[in-house]
């Protein structure tokens, strides 16, 4: 086993501090949709000293969570090529499950689900990019890796990529996008390497600075590292170099559940300052109220900090092998993870007091977790179920961890000796802009005054022509008049001379008379007319002006009017939606409780076969509401039916009279025991005495198919194997089997005679009672499920003597140690069925032939058998690859196999 070892690498000068004053200002955050669900919020005193100090509130920010699943190794597709995933990802639901076992699960929810199929681009998206734009922003930030040794922690933040880019990890996609938003003609940008080693913090940039001490200001809770290297980076290129040196330097080893484990934890922080403008402020001045002096813009510097965490792995010690020097670097991982684990756990629940001074992982977080920074964890997961409890506590890691609230803060500081340098600058700046400023008023002065005095001409001439043609016109008008009357009066004067002087004398008064009236009602006249003349040039004066005013009132708009109609009709839709849903639950919710009362109500007055039925039918609607009422919280409801009819009840039905009462007990106990919860119950009750009977003495096919399916469901539980042994159950399924024709109820005693077969303690037994020849007297079926069924079981039997063999355990075999199962007849029907079309009966049947083939003293007997070409073609053709490097390892490890190949030939 490797020991852990250092590499040298160089240092680098680390700049003096810049002191300054600090400020803090809130920060409207952009929370994730998620932040809204049902997990409760709290911040606990943990980093309330920062808070205390910035004086203003902050944002509430609760930590992100996001779950990745490593795929499957290359020992784990040889290891658990027989057991399915302990963990079921739904990625759309952003769920995962644990499985318990075949049946039970537990579920999960987070903030982002990543199968083994996510890029380290959408990992990186999702969970680091948000907090580094909220770093560029100003804010302090966090990212973190936390999960079994081995799950992928080193790969997800640290991998450098390589010639690969697109299997770059956190660290250096989060420097691409801060070098792409920085101005480093303005901004600075600097980082510090460390790994926290056995409790000492040690600078990976600079291998001789192996104690760096944490200092705690004691004002505002901030933690700094004084002594360690802080390097000023200008390009990606340098900073990849960077990475690589400290990785040079950070210690790991090979355990068996890693080859290169980390055995510390590595801290990157970057540090961004950047120069942002500040807020205006006027005052007015105490002589002249009327002017005012505006401030100018106040230079700010806002300093944030990133820091990215590859946690050491969490491992259990009979499981890595740790030993000596490498037990003590376990002992202290585990340590340092307890002690994180404990302050989560005092920040969830709202403690008074959280053990922040435990262990300087949990001091360097002081700002992560309920501090001042937004924080994304990421928890790292493998598929194995070998690993289902270190993969439980990890996903309950990251479930405490989402209900741990930050208080997201910027903090700002005042440049003095720049904000003088600006104002100067400033001031030459001002003097020359209003100089010029002053110059271009003037000029459009000037230029408005000459537009305005041509404009005034322009409208002098045009009123100056038009007064004037109206003069006119009333001038021609009153002329014409005037030659009209001097006309009329020289036709009235002729008119007048031919008469006679007698005439004039009769009626000389009464025309003197007449003219006269004439003359003054036409002096009347022209007086009205030059009136209205008058008066329609001040009306033409009067409108003139009204339109000028008219139009300098026209010059403004209205734009106010059209922003405030389109956001009511949402909020309707979704009300009725939930009202629908709301109904439907309730309906469901009155007709189960109808059911089950009915039900009860049977059983107390002992009814039979209809009131059987109706249990059976109020369990499947239980069953299939299940998963429904798991996730939203209530009671299981197979816990619902154990209260309210009894399992004592329902297992005396088992031995009623009637037929149909029998079948549907029998159906009712064969869906209890498919829940391990129920098994252990069914078991004391004496459930499986009862189907064992039922096997033993009815001849109903169904009865015996669904009993058969009951025991199968029973025998997953390796307690309940050795009871059904003890109780005579492998020769009762024998008999079964030997007697059934019915392919349903052969695939049901087949499944559970293959969970026996699983059993290393069970087989010297089993093989006694039959069950081998039972098993290979069933594939008289042909029927591909009950063949399937025989594969499994003899795919079972064989890996536990391979196991048993290569243990060096007593050997179950024959005298000789040859296979039971070749002993009992089985290897024609392995070799015949090697090629078989069905994938599941193929992939089974070759797994046994290679763990028969592990055995040296099975080789002669799968030589005479025809096995070797199988083995031959298995190790070239197979579609998988664990089964296909399986079958070449015991090829090229068996001297037999290899004496055989050289004679016939044949290359491996």
């Amino acid at each position: 086993m490797a020991s852990s070892a250092y590499r040298n690498g160089t240092s680098k000068g680390a700049p003096k501090p810049l002191a300054s004053y600090t400020k803090s200002s809130s920060f409207k955050s952009r929370l994730h949709p998620s932040q809204s669900s049902g997990a409760v919020l709290r911040r606990s005193s943990y980093g309330q000293n920062a808070a205390a100090a910035a004086g203003d509130d902050g944002v509430p920010g609760r930590v992100r969570v996001a779950v990745r699943l490593r795929p499957r190794n290359a020992e784990e597709l040889v290891a658990d090529a027989d057991f399915a995933d302990c963990v079921e990802l739904q990625p759309e639901l952003k769920r995962l499950k644990i499985r318990k076992n075949n049946w039970d699960s537990d579920t999960y929810e987070f903030d982002e689900v990543l199968t083994e199929f996510a890029s380290q681009k959408r990992v990186y998206e999702v969970v680091a990019k948000p907090v580094v734009e909220s770093v560029l922003e100003g804010y302090n930030g966090t990212v973190m890796a936390y999960g079994q040794t081995g799950t992928g922690k080193t790969f997800t933040v640290g991998h450098l990529g390589g010639d690969d880019t697109s299997a770059r990890g956190i660290m250096v996609r989060a420097m691409e996008d801060i070098l792409a938003d920085v101005s480093l003609d303005t901004d600075s940008l600097s980082v510090s390497y460390l790994q926290l080693y056995m409790e000492t913090i040690q600078d990976l940039l600079d291998p001789g600075n192996d104690n760096i001490t944490i200092v705690e200001d004691s004002k505002t809770g901030d933690v700094s590292l004084p002594g360690a290297t802080i390097v000023e980076i200008r390009d990606q290129q340098s900073f990849v170099e960077l990475l690589r040196l400290g990785d040079a330097h950070r210690i790991a080893a090979n355990t068996k559940l890693n080859a290169e484990s980390s055995r510390s934890h590595a801290i990157l922080m970057v540090h961004v300052k950047r120069s942002v403008g500040g807020g205006e402020d006027a005052f007015s001045s105490e002589v002249d109220n009327s002017s005012h002096l505006v401030k100018p813009v106040k230079p700010l510097v806002r300093k944030s900090k990133l820091v990215l965490i590859d946690l050491a792995g969490s491992e259990r010690v009979h499981k890595s092998g740790s030993e000596g020097h490498m037990l003590e670097e376990a002992k202290s991982i585990n340590l340092s993870l307890s002690a994180l684990g404990k302050c989560i756990n005092a920040l969830a629940e709202n403690s008074a007091h959280v053990p922040v001074r435990d262990s300087k992982l949990t001091r360097l977080l002081k700002d992560s977790f309920g501090g001042t920074a937004r924080t994304s964890l990421i928890v790292t997961i493998g598929p194995s179920p070998r690993h289902r409890g270190e993969t439980t506590s990890t996903v309950l890691f990251g479930q405490r961890a989402m209900k741990v609230e930050n208080m997201l803060k910027i903090k700002e500081e005042f440049d003095y000796k720049s904000l003088s340098r600006k104002l100067e600058i400033q001031v030459d700046k001002l003097i020359v802009e209003n100089e010029r400023q002053q110059k271009a008023f003037d000029d459009e002065v000037e230029r408005i005054n000459q537009e305005a005095e041509n404009r005034i001409t322009e409208v002098e001439r045009s009123f100056a022509e038009a007064l004037q043609k109206e003069r006119l016109k009333c001038q021609m008008e009153y002329m014409e008049s005037v030659k009209k009357l001097e006309e009329k009066m020289v036709a009235n004067q002729k008119k007048h001379d031919r008469d006679s002087f007698l005439n004039e004398k009769c009626n000389g008064e009464v025309l003197g008379t007449s003219t006269s009236e004439e003359v003054s009602e036409i002096k009347k006249l022209l007086q009205n007319e030059t009136q209205l003349r008058n008066t329609a040039e001040e009306e033409v004066k009067k409108l003139k002006s009204q339109l000028e005013n008219f139009m300098q009132s026209m010059a403004g708009g209205d734009a106010e009017i059209v922003k405030v109609h389109r956001m009511l009709e949402d909020e309707t839709h979704k009300n009725k939606k939930l009202e629908e849903d709301i109904l439907i639950l309730q309906s469901q919710l009155l007709q189960l409780t109808v059911e089950a009362d009915q039900t009860r109500r049977h059983l107390d007055r002992g009814g039979s076969g209809n009131a059987f039925a109706g249990l059976d039918s109020f369990v499947s609607q239980m069953r299939h509401s299940q998963f429904k009422d798991s996730a939203n919280g209530q009671k299981a409801p197979m816990a619902t039916l154990f209260e309210q009819v009894g399992l004592q009840k329902i297992l005396s039905l088992l031995e009623s009279e009637d037929a149909n009462t029998q079948i549907h007990a029998v159906k009712v106990v064969a869906n209890l025991a498919a829940e391990e919860a129920n098994q252990e119950k069914i078991v004391e009750a004496g459930g499986l005495t009862s189907l064992l009977m039922l096997l033993r003495s009815y001849e109903d096919d169904t009865v015996r198919r669904v009993a058969a399916g009951a025991i199968a469901n029973l025998a997953m539980n390796e307690a309940n194997q050795e009871l059904i042994m003890t109780q005579g159950g492998i020769s009762l399924l024998s008999m079964t089997a030997a007697d059934a024709e019915d392919p349903q109820t052969l695939r049901m005693v087949a499944g559970a005679i293959a969970n026996l077969c699983g059993n290393d303690k069970l087989q010297m037994k089993l093989r006694s009672e039959g069950g081998i020849k039972a098993l290979l007297g069933m594939v008289r079926c042909g029927h591909p499920d009950v063949l399937s069924q025989v594969a499994r079981g003899i795919a079972n039997f064989a890996k536990c003597e391979s196991r048993a063999s290569m243990q060096g355990l007593p050997s179950t075999g024959t005298k000789g140690g040859r296979s039971l199962l070749i002993e009992d007849g089985a290897l024609p029907w392995i070799v015949q069925n090697a090629n078989s079309e069905a994938s599941p009966i193929r992939r089974h049947i070759e797994l046994a032939l290679c763990h028969l083939a592990q055995h040296e003293v099975n080789a002669k007997d799968l030589i005479g058998g025809g096995a070797l070409w199988e083995l031959v073609r298995i190790s070239r053709d197979c579609s998988r690859e664990d089964i296909r490097s399986l079958a070449r390892r015991t090829l090229n490890s068996s001297p037999s196999f290899r004496a055989e190949m050289r004679r016939l030939r044949i290359e491996c």
